[in-house]
């Protein structure tokens, strides 16, 4: 099972979000909990949070970059449910093994990622704080999915990303199964 942890935090407002949604959703074996909508009052249910992780072997983190990180709710959910002594420290070993998937999007384009663009630094600067996250608890980093421009990029090419996502599941999970 691959365990989709979505957060956004105005989904209707996100074409590029919602078109990646639906791609992984057409994956049989991805199981899709929606932050937002599950948790509106921010009370996260960490037994069943917990439940999904270790029935899964990919765990994927999608959602908008907010503010170079994940959205509050994400981050809510990570410090509510990796907590010491389930995903880390000691006796934490409940996602050592698991794989990890971070796919998200941006306002701005790649080019506004460098040293000439609006935000200064490659977009892989602002990676390591939920890379980290995963490696802490265990898991393997998987190469990120980024949309860039996700407001800008047109209909195909933003089909083209999705397309590619579903093939990256659909991959990990034909792999699972015949691994």
């Amino acid at each position: 099972m691959i365990a989709l942890i979505y957060a956004h935090p105005h989904p209707a407002r996100s074409r590029a979000n919602r078109a990646l949604l639906e791609a992984a959703r057409s994956v049989p074996s991805v199981i899709v909990r929606s932050l937002y909508d599950r948790y509106p009052d921010f009370e996260i249910d960490v037994a069943a949070e917990r439940k999904l992780l270790i029935e899964s072997r990919l765990i994927v983190w999608q959602h908008p970059c907010m503010w170079y990180s994940a959205p509050a709710l994400q981050k809510l959910w990570f410090d509510t449910v990796l907590t010491e002594g389930w995903a880390i420290g000691e006796g934490g070993t409940a996602l050592v093994g698991k794989s990890c998937l971070w796919v998200t999007t941006t306002g701005a384009t790649s080019e506004g990622y460098s040293p000439e663009g609006t935000h200064r630094f490659p977009f892989t600067a602002f990676a390591p704080a939920l890379e980290m996250t995963a490696r802490f608890c265990g898991m393997h980093w998987l190469p990120p999915q980024v949309v860039h421009g996700a407001h800008l990029i047109d209909d195909a090419t933003l089909q083209q990303h999705a397309a590619q996502y579903r093939q990256r599941l659909l991959a990990f999970a034909a792999e699972v199964e015949h691994g």
